[in-house]
This record gives structure tokens, C-alpha cells and sequence, in this order.
């Protein structure tokens, strides 16, 4: 069974930064591009972030570009979002998914497999 699972949101204050991880099982996906979308109270769920199979691209939201990075440990079958500089507007829960392909996507259709979600609120 594929599970996906998030860790390392919080409570942070506007400028902060924060650091979120998900930690793949049940297969391995360092073939697979992996993403990061996030949901605030009210919205629709909206991507972040995304990194290829094997690491080799990564693509951004205009709203996190250059504040965040997306990056993966295969051997670990994880990713990260290193967020920086961080804003109230932030405030979601961020979400891991993962594809079945190499090709990234900023299309939340395109991924199967879901983590449960982890909270990040930044206050001002």
C-alpha cells in the first residue's frame, strides 16, 4: 500500500522560514515527479511546487518563486519544501503528491497518490 506522509509544518511568524517533508512507502518513486500543492480555508487546492523524476527540474508557483524549494532524497524516498521568507498568505495545508510519470505537472489531476496534509500557519 502506497502511502504518503507529511511532516514539519507549524506556527511561524511572517519572515520566518519552515522546512516540510514527506516521507514516501510502499514503492519507491525516484522515477516519479513529486509535488507539492497547498490548501487554504475557503480555497481550492493550488499548486506550489514540483520536481521531476530523478531531480533534474524543478517548476514554481509565481506566488513562492524564490522563496521556496522544492528538492528529493531518493535513497530516503522523500521530498522537501524549504520555504522562506515566509508570508500570512502562506497559511495552508500543504499537501505531498506524487505521478506516474517522470514529467512534472502543476495539474493536481495528474497525481495519483496524496499525502494527508500538514498544517503551516505564518502570522503577521
Amino acid at each position: 500500500q502506497v502511502q504518503l506522509v507529511e511532516s514539519g509544518g507549524g506556527s511561524v511568524q511572517a519572515g520566518d522560514s519552515l522546512r516540510v517533508f514527506c516521507v514516501a512507502s510502499g514503492r519507491t518513486f525516484s522515477r516519479n515527479a513529486m509535488g507539492w500543492f497547498r490548501q487554504a480555508p475557503g480555497k481550492e487546492r493550488e499548486f506550489v511546487a514540483t520536481i521531476t523524476g530523478y531531480g533534474e527540474r524543478v517548476y514554481y508557483a509565481d506566488s513562492v518563486q524564490g522563496r521556496f524549494t522544492i528538492s528529493r532524497d531518493d535513497a530516503k524516498n522523500a521530498v522537501y519544501l524549504q520555504m522562506n521568507t515566509l508570508k500570512p498568505q502562506d497559511t495552508a495545508i500543504y499537501y505531498c503528491a506524487a505521478t506516474m510519470s517522470p514529467v512534472s505537472s502543476m495539474n493536481r489531476d495528474e497525481y495519483p497518490y496524496w499525502g494527508q496534509g500538514t498544517q503551516v500557519t505564518v502570522s503577521s
